[in-house]
């Protein structure tokens, strides 16, 4: 009685993972294409759901939002 492991030859080893290598791609294709990564999110936007979830306070976030529409306006300068 031979053993398990020596059944198959090299060969049928060989395309035994490449065929599990193929059903996993499969399936992380599948994955992602069901659930596809969340799109970016606007600054501002980020930092209104920051402030409605009481994660920073008003004045943080007045702070921050100066700050975001200096660099809006500094970038814009530069298109120029």
């Amino acid at each position: 009685m031979g053993l398990w492991c020596t059944s198959m030859g090299v060969g049928g080893w060989i395309v035994m993972a490449a065929t599990w290598a193929a059903v996993l791609s499969l399936v992380v294709w599948v994955v992602c294409r069901l659930f596809p990564a969340a799109k970016d999110r606007d600054p501002r936007a980020a930092l209104d759901v920051r402030l409605a979830s009481g994660e920073i306070d008003t004045e943080t976030y007045r702070s921050l939002r100066a700050e975001l529409d200096g660099l809006e306006s500094h970038r814009a300068e530069g298109q120029r």
